[in-house]
């Protein structure tokens, strides 16, 4: 069988992600961060404080705004994810990234893929970050974890995704992205 870390590169190596740009929206990166646990591979998660300007008490992926002195939008993920958490760019392998997504708040959002040896121990900033969530990707590719709701925005309907694990509501932009992802992987293996 091959390694995750492997089968993510071989799936970025041919995988032509949608781009989009807008003036009006604010740009923002995040980590998919992975890593293996106990052989299975798991995303680095977090739940927002409720201190947090925006997204308050949700879970996310570690990152936020495009800083003037970020280089690309990689520099961004990694940036926002060592001050969130203190995982540092050197912990982490960065494979390629996904589809940009739009968020209702204003956000024009890129998910950076990186893999993560070995989780180290993270030093959280308790203003934005409550605690970290490592969830096995498994639990995301199982239907019975997985609800979706129609919802109206811009004047369409929208399929939203939840996820609830354990007492933690998994929504949003958070669970469209691994939905996406998760289901692009899928479909080219």
């Amino acid at each position: 069988m091959i390694p995750f870390r492997e089968q993510l590169r071989q799936f970025f190596s041919t995988y032509r992600r949608v781009e989009l740009l807008s003036s009006q929206l604010t740009r923002a990166g995040v980590l998919v961060g992975i890593f293996e646990k106990r052989d299975e591979p798991h995303f680095v998660l977090t739940k927002r404080t409720d201190d947090v300007e925006h997204h308050k008490g949700q879970i996310s992926f570690p990152g936020g705004a495009v800083d003037a002195a970020d280089e690309d939008i990689v520099a961004t993920s990694l940036r926002e994810t060592e001050e969130e958490i203190g995982l540092t760019a050197d912990h982490i392998d960065v494979v390629g990234a996904c589809d940009d997504i739009i968020i209702p708040t204003g956000f024009l959002v890129t998910p950076v893929v990186g893999f993560i040896d070995t989780l180290p121990p993270l030093k959280l900033n308790r203003t934005e970050v409550e605690s970290v969530l490592e969830v096995p990707l498994s639990f995301f590719r199982e239907s019975k974890n997985k609800k979706v709701v129609k919802m109206m925005r811009g004047g369409a309907l929208h399929d939203v995704y939840f996820f609830t694990y354990g007492e933690f509501q998994i929504w949003g932009a958070t669970a469209a992205i691994i939905e996406s992802f998760l289901r692009k992987l899928t479909s080219a293996s």
